[in-house]
């Protein structure tokens, strides 16, 4: 039917949504829930990191995560919902500019967000659906650069990093493997 309607038809193909680019080295980190913000500090105190977007589930997440890293002496700040609009511009003019080096963030109020030579993106809390996580780290490696993906999970989160990576068609690398003593 298709042929007897169509006259020298063309086949246009996207990539699937789920891709991810070549140059990003993924890592994966399985630490206790006890240890998340002390991985993430030991991350963010490696100054060959120049930027760094933090991703949390939540509001409340994400100004927990500031809070520690200012005590840490890491300059950062949060932008989520509950911020205003001209907070949140502040905040990422600030970023941009390079007066802070650590942007925490909720999926709701990256979106839209342009951040040229975005050096790191770490997944402090893993996202909900693939999809997501795929958004989260094609913020960083654009225009050619390579960029750095870390993902802190909790060992009980193990079977939710296998779905979405399968999903998302990617393989990130277990770099380390923390746990507190119990």
């Amino acid at each position: 039917m298709v042929n007897t309607i169509l006259v020298n038809p063309a086949k246009v193909t996207i990539t699937p949504p789920a891709t991810t680019v070549d140059m990003i080295d993924q890592s994966l980190y399985f630490v206790d829930k006890d240890n998340k913000r002390k991985l993430l500090i030991h991350i963010l105190q490696d100054k060959s990191i120049r930027s760094a977007l933090v991703f949390t589930r939540t509001k409340h997440g994400a100004d927990n995560v500031v809070k520690e890293l200012i005590k840490a002496k890491i300059t950062t700040q949060a932008i989520h919902g509950n911020k205003s609009q001209n907070a949140r511009q502040m905040a990422l003019n600030s970023f941009k500019n390079g007066q802070i080096r650590v942007l925490v963030a909720t999926d709701i109020a990256a979106r839209g967000i342009d951040i040229e030579e975005l050096s790191c993106v770490v997944n402090f809390d893993l996202p909900e659906v693939p999809e997501t996580y795929v958004h989260r780290i094609g913020r960083t490696a654009r225009a050619g650069a390579e960029g750095l993906v870390v993902t802190v999970v909790p060992p009980d989160q193990r079977k939710d990093v296998r779905s979405m990576t399968r999903a998302a068609g990617i393989t990130p690398s277990v770099t380390e493997a923390v746990h507190s003593a119990h």
